[in-house]
């Protein structure tokens, strides 16, 4: 390909670049746009291999990015899979207490979910609950009415046909491979030849922070993937589980815990755990970075985190390599699960953002540098608010990008 000049650039094909991108095609129609993506297709990573779950927001803290715009974005999506017919179904989901110990964090995830605007949270004692799930087991619940799912690769190929309507370009197959700012221009190398832009939007997810310093800014963070690994039920075994079914999540942790899911298929995922990830792309035990994996090793941030959570990391390490570990998990939830009623289903990298004192980076993470933007650590519920997400970095771009 040869040199093409636009004025935006957006990194990443994923469902935040597509969304992004679309974001401006509505506020500026005018402006020439092009998302770069490396693989031969959008949504091949995180976009594509997620839960399809279009998230409340009961979990984030009041105030964060993550609340505002997931609680945002949960509804501009079903919004917008209605107006595109595209698959979706809100049908609530319930998380629930098999502890004592958690019926206080189950009463502090309502007040949490109430202060991020939700309605219809209600707690439900086990004989409701059984109502709504007859083979779950539990002390309290609590029913969270908003929660949906639905298909993001269909949702980022929708995005995709808008956008190239609206005469904007993506192209696939196009690593970049190397950034220049100069005085009036930002030139991007990639596979696919030289692209020239007034502005520059990094939505490059697991690889964003690469993409950072490629530019010549320190995002003050890592990524570091951990890979989420699922079970299928099988047919047969499907009406054990209605809709969504979730544990009450651990604070110290970005991690919900192994969970079921019914899919928009009427597929039912049980899982995922999550373990590091040897690549950043390592969808299996097997796929090892040697590149990934040093980067990894020597980020003083990851030994920090290693010393805090190795008794955790070494229980989802064993999940992860023992299905009756797995079950067990399962079982908490579904006693009725059994070994045989379980086939090894996807998995998923999450890029997880990880400071250099160790902490894991809990709310969405936009570093703004002159006329480049860096988007991290957009994970879930990225899928769910990647409209709003879009809309917000518009309104970010508009002022420092100088889009308007």
């Amino acid at each position: 390909m040869t040199e093409s000049r636009f004025n935006v650039v957006i990194i990443g094909g994923g469902v935040v670049g597509l969304g992004v991108a679309l974001a401006i095609t509505r506020r500026f129609p005018a402006l020439r746009i092009a998302v770069l993506e490396k693989e031969n297709q959008i949504a091949r990573h995180q976009s594509g291999r997620n839960s399809g779950v279009i998230h409340s927001g009961v979990y984030y803290k009041p105030g964060s990015l993550k609340a505002r715009l997931c609680v945002a974005g949960a509804t501009a999506m079903v919004n917008f899979c209605r107006e595109h017919q595209i698959h979706h179904e809100v049908c609530g989901k319930v998380i629930v207490a098999t502890e004592a110990e958690e019926l206080p964090r189950l009463a502090q995830l309502r007040q949490r979910g109430e202060a991020n605007g939700l309605t219809g949270l209600r707690l439900i004692g086990l004989e409701e609950l059984r109502e709504i799930e007859p083979h779950v087991t539990g002390l309290q619940a609590l029913v969270v009415p908003s929660t949906g799912i639905t298909d993001y690769a269909a949702v980022c190929g929708k995005y995709a046909e808008i956008i190239t309507a609206r005469g904007s370009t993506i192209v696939t197959s196009a690593e970049v491979t190397g950034i220049r700012r100069l005085r009036d221009e930002i030139r991007v190398e990639t596979s696919r030849g030289e692209f020239s832009t007034n502005s520059l939007i990094n939505c490059a997810g697991l690889f964003s922070d690469r993409i950072a310093r490629m530019a010549g800014d320190d995002p003050g963070i890592m990524i570091v993937p951990f890979r989420g690994e699922y079970y299928d039920l099988i047919p047969e075994r499907a009406s054990l589980v209605r809709g969504l079914i979730y544990p009450v999540p651990d604070p110290r942790f970005p991690f919900l815990g192994v969970h079921f899911t019914r899919r928009i298929n009427g597929k039912i995922d049980a899982g995922p755990n999550a373990v590091l990830a040897l690549s950043r792309e390592g969808y299996r035990h097997t796929d090892i970075n040697v590149r990934d994996l040093a980067q990894s090793l020597a980020f003083p941030g990851f030994w920090r985190m290693a010393r805090q959570h190795w008794r955790n990391g070494l229980a989802e390490f064993r999940r992860s390599l023992s299905k009756p570990v797995f079950v067990r998990a399962l079982q908490r939830l579904v006693p009725e699960v059994r070994e045989q009623d379980l086939v090894p289903g996807g998995s998923g990298v999450r890029a997880q953002a990880l400071k250099p004192d160790g902490a894991l980076v809990d709310d969405f993470h936009f570093v703004p540098s002159g006329k480049v933007l860096h988007v991290l650590n957009v994970v879930s519920p990225a899928a769910t608010a990647s409209i709003a997400i879009g809309e917000a970095i518009v309104e970010t771009g508009a002022r420092d990008l100088g889009l308007a």
